[in-house]
């Protein structure tokens, strides 16, 4: 949250009319990848028209919404992303879009209206375990597309790939692109077996290498989280106050706007009005973030810090 192109109008969202400043749109359901860790491809939900989405984004506009990011399952993969994408632009939304990378080269002329990139990737020799592809498959869009916007790197850490993690912040500092991390979060409905496969065993190994994360982020690698946040990641420590909700609309596939991603708990729908579901539902939401038992998704923890204006927070959080 750092980078607004109008801090002055986030803070007014966020603090004074006390809305959220960010729509995350889970904008497909369709991927091209079948990641076992992932459940978000196994979910057959009714898409939103490109009316629908042009829509849902003049309501967010008029709610006060300023940035606007595309997410799962593979954003790519739809065909009218361009046209919302400059939709957004238009209406004055920073654009933000998150993507496994594996067709970024081929589309990545559609993205002419966006203004941050993200790219999952989870490991270097790991990868291909990991993701079923090889890593030689992203990197050429990778490449290509950071020369033309600001672009991050998002590694999941888990049992699988704790031995790429310094490669993979070398890499990162080699192409010139951000890398951010978080932990692998055991969600409700995983299954033991892939949580047997994927989840983290060796504790030690896994704190050492967090360290070593935290270590390259004081040396000036280009790592965007804070180290508050990365502190909490090795310790596995939770104790923070929720506040993803006061900062991000979370809207699915279908038009379901939801409390968040770990819960999912349907507030409404957009045909209703983004204003009037957000009214009607903010008693429950605020039970259910004082409910919660926390997680250590990175946006939802950081942008949660900087809500409180955490000085370090602010200082070392390096990407929206």
């Amino acid at each position: 949250m750092k980078s607004f192109k109008t801090p002055l109008q986030a803070f007014w969202q966020l603090k004074i009319r006390k809305r959220p400043f960010v729509l995350s749109h889970a904008i497909n359901s369709q991927c091209n990848m079948r990641c076992k860790f992932c459940e978000y491809w196994k979910e057959d939900k009714v898409e939103m028209s490109t009316d629908e989405v042009f829509r849902m984004l003049d309501d967010a506009k008029s709610f006060g919404i300023g940035i606007y990011n595309a997410w799962t399952v593979e954003p790519l993969l739809r065909d009218d992303l361009s046209s919302i994408l400059e939709h957004a632009h238009r209406l004055g939304m920073m654009t933000s879009l998150i993507t496994n990378g594996k067709l970024l080269e081929k589309k990545l002329d559609e993205l002419e209206y966006l203004d941050l990139l993200s790219v999952s990737v989870d490991g270097l020799d790991s990868y291909k375990e990991i993701r079923g592809i090889d890593i030689e498959t992203i990197l050429p869009g990778i490449k290509k597309a950071k020369e033309r916007l600001p672009l991050m790197i998002n590694c999941v850490i888990s049992g699988k790939n704790l031995d790429d993690i310094v490669d993979l912040i070398n890499l990162a500092d080699e192409l010139g692109v951000k890398i951010s991390f978080e932990p692998m979060y055991e969600f409700e409905g995983i299954s033991e077996e892939v949580w047997d496969e994927f989840g983290i065993k060796d504790v030690d190994k896994y704190q050492r290498t967090v360290d070593k994360i935290i270590q390259m982020k004081k040396q000036g690698y280009p790592i965007i989280n804070s180290l508050t946040y990365l502190k909490m990641v090795r310790d596995l420590d939770m104790d923070y106050k929720c506040h993803a909700n006061d900062v991000i609309l979370n809207i699915a596939e279908d038009g379901t706007i939801e409390d968040c991603r770990v819960h999912r708990n349907k507030l409404g729908y957009i045909n209703e009005g983004i204003e009037n579901v957000w009214s009607s539902s903010r008693h429950n939401v605020r039970e259910t973030a004082n409910q919660c038992r926390g997680c250590l998704f990175f946006g939802y923890v950081e942008n949660s810090l900087l809500y409180e204006l955490k000085p370090e927070v602010m200082k070392n959080y390096d990407w929206m």
